[in-house]
């Protein structure tokens, strides 16, 4: 082999420029460069080594007379270990982007409001944007002369309304836990060991996941779907495009795919793609593994050093190999499943760890120290803001945050996470990431979880910055997306309100400059909408947080029985039996200078009128104690009522010492003679709880009567009851509400026994007397005075449970009185279930299709004009709105208001408060005296509003709670 073939097959890669194919992403200068330099040095390593070829030496050592056959591919790995990563010069030139999709009309969005990201997410442009080859070409005032050159250009008006980036879900698992949850498309975690990190995500992403439109219909644009937290080290993430591929498969959705073997589209050896890879310590490996969190370091440690190992062996080879010692070399030394490992050490794969509690995020971190690897960033994290210097004491750059805003207490380390997480953490320097955890949380709504966290204090640039330019940055993506900026990514969303306004929702989505609506039902939100909203203070809370390291008082400021004025109110909301709604507003003001004032004594409104009144001026001047609260601009309203979820009777609930438990089912088994054998019937008045945490974070959030059935995992549940959330014990006066409401049972497919075994169970317990508390509340139910409440969610069973109702009415002569709860899909039967007089529940308020059995939902704008709240009510159907788990109960009010929201100003606030009290109270059959509930003051705004709790009214308690 002559010299000069060696040397090409030795450096025919290297001397390959970026021209190679026209899709290529430009180089930079820096890269180029040192393309050159590498090129000179191995050309000059060539030459020695041609100097002395074939030329004998002193004793029993010959040098090689020809470079191995595997010089060059050896060579050009060790290249790649050294390249660097993109930068935004080499993306911004670009030309048209590597996911265009040919033949997309070119877009101008004209005269919107444009958060671009830029300037720590402080930049707003007022102008027009122009999208065009998959890219954003121009950002603010577009040049008309530039537009002439377009045959075809799609104008957007966007009136003045908000253009953002896409958002970016930095924690997801759509397409490895899909929509519906079906068992054959289970991918997100494997059992075969703690440490995995050769597997792979995007070899599990199911591209018939339901919930790639939805998710994109709310804004998201791109997502880190990762596997789960059962392992130690689960696999490797992939970042995807929520758009459909022009090619139906997994691999048309990745952004920048670092697996790609085509060396034209990605070279390695000239710069590297970052690679995302899923940590988990805590409790979820040790439960998967039967461990403890020393097993789990262990298994860190011990599979960092094998990576160590081989890292150190790589570094060796190639630096013999870079001055020709192929004496004895080899190939290339690698291993497949831990080369990604090894990358991480080589600080080329972004680490995303789902840690909680301290002792887990400083195992981590010194973990991180030990073998010298960057952390991008602790997921769920609730403890980070306790620990803010523990981040920052990570080996690199402290790790973000990637948070919930409010999902917390659902296991014993989430128990200290707070609210005020995201503002103590920004307020300490650490990257604040909001994201979803889908199918955890929706990730349709990730925008709420950004407008939570602005609420509870997070200043607003920093919140949107956690839903796109930050995660987008820690991702190791922020040279294409994240921000409105010329030559990225033509990823942008329309606005119909501002994005930090409650229920705000796209216009239209533009992933990659196609848009993802083909029809979408727009809402022309008022002025005050397009405007950044007002929130209250909460520093005081967010120190108390801190002080009582997450578990701060929240029991009531102080409870009195004196006068209490609360002046300054723009509205009063009472509740009123005449009322169609059951709903009454009493006065509202017009202006600052007819503002309301409330006098309160003992717990009940004595007068409402305005300050210069009779009343008003004699309460200040009564003897004793007078409290004076000024609302400004707030309101008084009637306390919420929440159903469905165990509030009341669960603490913690992955804790099972801290839960009432699971009733027995008599369709699974005998139930035990002790309890009362298969005619017993559980009362959840016996296995209630006060004082649990998110009770009173609730109350605080304005809900102060929970109603809660028995917990079931089968057919029968049992007696509900109905509680007070501020109440100590059962023994506290005004505990119990009532103490017995309706009987509840569930039918869901379940494989054993069937939906059909179920409805005829439900049959015989409403047509054949029974013995015993089941046969006594039966009757209850067959004469009417009692509700039946079932728990479904299928149109099919929906529709039975209707036959089943007009085929006992007609045999018993009465009627039944039957609430549906949960009711995914109830919109499809809505005529039927108002001519059979069927009150539903929806739980939740926004539905998702997690099973098979609630995949027709109703998603509401922008896909469907109207949600299954205004379906139902137009058909005259009675609804309450419920929550499926307790800690989500505190956001009641603003599920309402979102609800109120799409519903397109058709849902009065008088019909919106009723939905979250006086409907659910009556579907459950919860009866009240008149002036026997609360009331609720709200500092700054009305319950539906961006506004803060201040006090609740107890006229059962005789006291007025200042919180």
């Amino acid at each position: 082999m002559s010299r000069s073939v060696l040397k090409d097959a030795i450096l025919g890669d290297f001397s390959r420029t970026e021209d190679a194919s026209p899709s290529s992403l430009p180089v930079t200068r820096r890269l180029r460069v040192r393309s050159v330099v590498l090129y000179a040095v191995i050309l000059l390593l060539l030459t020695q080594l041609f100097r002395i070829l074939g030329t004998p030496h002193s004793g029993s050592h010959t040098i090689l007379t020809t470079a191995p056959w595997h010089a060059q591919e050896s060579l050009y790995k060790c290249q790649a270990l050294t390249a660097e990563h993109v930068s935004v010069e080499d993306y911004t030139s670009r030309k048209h982007s590597d996911r265009n999709v040919p033949g997309t009309k070119a877009t101008l969005i004209a005269n919107a409001s444009i958060w671009t990201g830029r300037g720590g997410g402080l930049e707003i442009l007022k102008g027009d944007i122009l999208l065009d080859q998959g890219l954003i070409k121009r950002v603010g005032r577009v040049d008309r002369k530039l537009l002439e050159d377009y045959q075809e250009l799609h104008h957007v008006d966007a009136e003045g309304r908000w253009v953002t980036p896409g958002i970016v879900d930095m924690h997801s698992h759509l397409g490895v836990h899909s929509s519906p949850g079906l068992q054959g498309a289970s991918d997100g975690n494997s059992r075969k060991g703690p440490i995995l990190p050769w597997l792979r995500a995007v070899d599990g992403l199911n591209t018939h996941d339901d919930a790639y439109k939805l998710s994109a219909s709310g804004g998201v644009t791109t997502a880190l779907v990762l596997p789960g937290s059962a392992n130690a080290i689960g696999g490797q993430g992939v970042v995807i495009k929520l758009r459909p591929p022009t090619n139906r498969s997994p691999t048309g959705m990745l952004l920048e795919s670092p697996y790609e073997t085509n060396t034209t589209k990605y070279d390695r050896a000239r710069s590297f793609r970052f690679r995302q890879m899923k940590h988990a310590c805590g409790e979820n490996p040790n439960r998967v593994y039967s461990g403890t969190r020393m097993d789990t370091a262990w298994a860190f440690r011990e599979a960092y050093e094998k990576a160590r190992q081989l890292k150190q062996v790589q570094d060796e080879y190639c630096a013999k190999a870079a001055q020709g010692q192929w004496a004895g070399l080899g190939e290339f030394p690698e291993d497949l499943q831990w080369e990604a490992l090894v990358d991480v050490l080589r600080g080329r794969v972004k680490v995303h760890t789902h840690c909680y509690e301290t002792v887990d995020l400083d195992d981590l971190v010194r973990i991180s120290n030990e073998f010298k690897f960057p952390i991008a960033a602790f997921h769920h994290a609730h403890e980070t803001y306790l620990v803010p210097d523990t981040l920052k004491s990570a080996y690199g750059k402290p790790p973000a945050a990637a948070l919930f805003a409010t999902h917390a207490r659902y296991k014993r380390e989430a128990y200290r996470g707070s609210e005020f997480a995201p503002k103590i953490l920004a307020e300490a320097g650490i990257q604040v990431v909001m994201k979803s955890d889908h199918p955890v949380l929706d990730s349709r709504f990730l925008l709420f979880e950004a407008q939570q966290a602005y609420y509870y204090g997070l200043p607003h640039n920093l919140a949107l910055s956690a839903v796109t330019t930050t995660p987008a940055s820690v991702l190791g993506l922020d040279h294409r997306i994240g921000f409105v900026r010329q030559g990225f990514d033509a990823d942008v969303v329309l606005w119909d309100s501002h994005p930090l306004a409650l229920g705000a929702t796209p216009q239209q989505v533009w992933i990659d400059g196609v848009p993802q609506l083909s029809a979408p039902r727009i809402i022309k939100k008022p002025a005050p909408f397009q405007r950044l909203p007002k929130t209250p203070n909460f520093d005081e809370e967010a120190k108390a947080a801190l002080k009582y390291e997450g578990l701060p008082p929240l029991e009531p400021k102080a409870s009195v029985t004196c006068t209490v004025v609360f002046a300054n109110a723009s509205s009063v909301f009472l509740r009123d039996a005449h009322s169609a709604t059951g709903i009454k507003r009493v006065d509202t003001a017009q202006d600052a200078k007819s503002a309301l004032t409330v006098v309160a004594r003992e717990g009940k409104i004595v007068c409402v009128d305005s300050a210069t009144s009779a009343c008003v001026r004699a309460a200040l001047h009564e003897k004793g104690d007078v409290e004076y609260v000024n609302l400004e601009g707030g309101s008084i309203s009637p306390g919420l009522t929440t159903f469905g979820s165990p509030l009341g009777l669960e603490e913690i609930g992955g804790e099972i010492s801290t839960k009432d438990g699971y009733v027995f089912d008599p369709l699974l088994g005998n139930i035990p003679t002790a309890a009362g054998g298969n005619d017993a019937l559980v009362y959840a008045f016996d296995g209630l709880q006060f004082g649990t945490r998110n009770a009173l974070v609730s109350y605080r959030a304005g809900v102060t009567t929970g109603i809660v059935a028995p917990l079931s995992r089968g057919f029968l549940s049992g007696v509900s009851t109905a509680f007070s959330l501020a109440a100590k014990h059962k023994l506290d006066d005004g505990a119990i509400v009532q103490e017995t409401g309706a009987v509840h049972v569930a039918i869901h497919p379940r494989g054993a026994p069937s939906v059909s075994t179920q409805i005829t169970a439900l049959r015989r317990l409403l047509l054949r007397p029974s013995e015993g508390e089941l046969g006594l509340w039966f009757d209850k139910v067959r004469n009417g005075e009692v509700p039946l409440v079932v728990e479904a969610e299928s149109a099919d069973i929906i529709a039975t449970i209707i036959s089943l109702k007009h085929e006992v009415e007609r045999e018993v002569g009465g009627r039944v009185r039957l609430t549906i709860t949960a009711a995914r899909e109830a919109h499809i039967l809505a005529t039927e279930l108002r001519e059979a007089d069927i009150g539903v529940i929806l739980t939740p308020s926004r539905p998702f299709p997690s099973s098979w059995e609630s995949h027709r939902i109703l998603p509401g704008p922008p896909l469907s004009e109207k949600n299954a709240v205004r379906v139902l009510l137009d058909h005259g159907v009675t609804v309450g709105l419920g929550v499926h788990d307790a800690d989500k109960t505190l956001n009641t009010r603003f599920d309402v208001a979102w609800a109120a929201l799409e519903a397109n100003e058709t849902i009065s606030k008088e019909e919106a408060i009723a939905l979250v009290s006086t409907n659910v109270e009556k579907l459950l059959g919860v009866e009240r005296e008149s002036g026997e509930y609360e009331l609720v003051a709200t500092l700054g705004g009305d319950l539906l509003e961006y506004s803060k709790v201040v006090g609740v009214l107890s006229p059962r308690r005789g006291m007025v709670d200042l919180l």
